[in-house]
């Protein structure tokens, strides 16, 4: 016989979790996840192939290099042009600069500034020859002449069989001769600066470009960054900055050497852009910043840069609110260092003497300003 119960059965419930339990769970999970994520970041293709390098410590910022804030007495020369690269300065002392619009401006003594000429490009290295025209290192169409009235033509736009892909900096000999610097093997227009810092790879060139026969010639290769370029005082030898190696090379024009190159300077405090010839034989290099610790001891890790040029730009590009105007002897000894750290002068990219000034040129995302300094 079976006997039902009046009872209404007690109902069963699931404890709930304690809370230390929940922490636990949620570590796991997240754990998983990041995991999961740090898997898939390693797998997925670097946009770039890095090879190692082992830079020598960077040079202690003591005595004629230590900091004194001298650029920070800079004066305005003019805020017109957005990235004044390079300047220089025809017989009647008129300042010339380029800027990322593809302008030429041109200043008078008298601080008035004038659109001298447009190449379609951007002007970045700026030489007179000696027929009057203006030369110019164009990164986007390589190397142009602009005459008096403005007119822009093509000099040259390939050499050893590659064309151009960032004609950078120049110099003009006295027969008319130009020395200029092609940067890199990728195009301005996609070159991403940090990502060649990264990787390290030396694709640049040092070229010469006679105007008689219109012949270019590749007379140095596997130059990391070349960019600056300044001629000795006896037109003896050329000088082209490695932008990420710090250091300054040295092709031999003519004697014993010709056609050989050395270091002429070596393990610089900072990152050398441009570079200027004085009238007393001594060279100003435009230090765009400091060198960095951190980045110096990754140059040795090819995987870990690999990994790090996934990351947004953002995260990784940076510019220093501090730059130097670095002045070496004949024999690419440190003579004098004039340096900012206040945010005035910083992304230095040129310091050209001229008339009892150093003028300053500075990259748009540093000052963006025409400076000078009284020397």
């Amino acid at each position: 016989m079976t006997t039902l119960s009046l009872t209404r059965p007690t109902p069963t419930t699931t404890p709930k979790p304690k809370p230390r339990r929940r922490v636990l769970r949620f570590a796991a999970w997240s754990g998983g996840l990041i995991a999961l994520a740090a898997t898939v970041f390693v797998a997925t293709p670097p946009p770039i192939h890095p090879v190692a390098w082992n830079p020598a410590p960077a040079p202690a910022l003591t005595g004629i290099l230590a900091p004194n804030e001298e650029l920070a007495k800079a004066e305005l020369v003019t805020p017109a042009p957005d990235g004044p690269e390079d300047i220089t300065f025809d017989a009647q002392g008129r300042l010339y600069t380029g800027d990322e619009a593809g302008i030429i401006y041109r200043v008078t003594p008298g601080g008035r500034t004038e659109r001298f000429a447009d190449t379609g490009g951007r002007p970045n290295g700026l030489r007179f020859a000696p027929d009057g025209n203006l030369i110019v290192a164009d990164t986007r169409r390589g190397l142009l002449s602009v005459d008096p009235t403005g007119k822009v033509d093509v000099l040259t736009d390939t050499a050893g069989g590659q064309r151009l892909a960032l004609t950078n900096e120049l110099a003009v000999a006295s027969d008319g001769t130009v020395y200029f610097s092609d940067s890199s093997d990728t195009p301005y227009g996609t070159l991403n600066l940090t990502h060649e810092l990264l990787q390290a790879r030396a694709s640049g060139r040092l070229l010469r470009y006679d105007p008689r026969s219109h012949r270019t010639d590749v007379l140095l290769n596997g130059l990391n960054l070349a960019n600056g370029v300044a001629l000795s005082l006896d037109q003896s030898f050329v000088l082209v900055n490695e932008t990420f190696r710090y250091r300054i090379t040295r092709y031999w024009l003519t004697g014993p050497k010709t056609g050989t190159h050395d270091l002429f300077a070596d393990n610089l405090p900072g990152f050398p852009d441009n570079l200027a010839a004085a009238p007393d034989g001594t060279y100003w290099v435009g230090l765009f910043q400091p060198r960095n610790s951190t980045l110096d001891s990754l140059q040795s890790h090819p995987f870990l840069k690999a990994q790090l040029a996934k990351l947004p730009d953002a995260l990784l590009s940076s510019t220093q609110h501090a730059s130097t105007a670095l002045q070496l002897s004949s024999t690419g000894r440190p003579l004098r260092a004039l340096s900012d750290t206040t945010g005035h002068v910083y992304g230095l990219t040129t310091a050209t003497p001229h008339d009892g000034y150093l003028y300053l040129g500075t990259d748009h995302s540093g000052s963006n300003d025409v400076m000078r300094y009284r020397l």
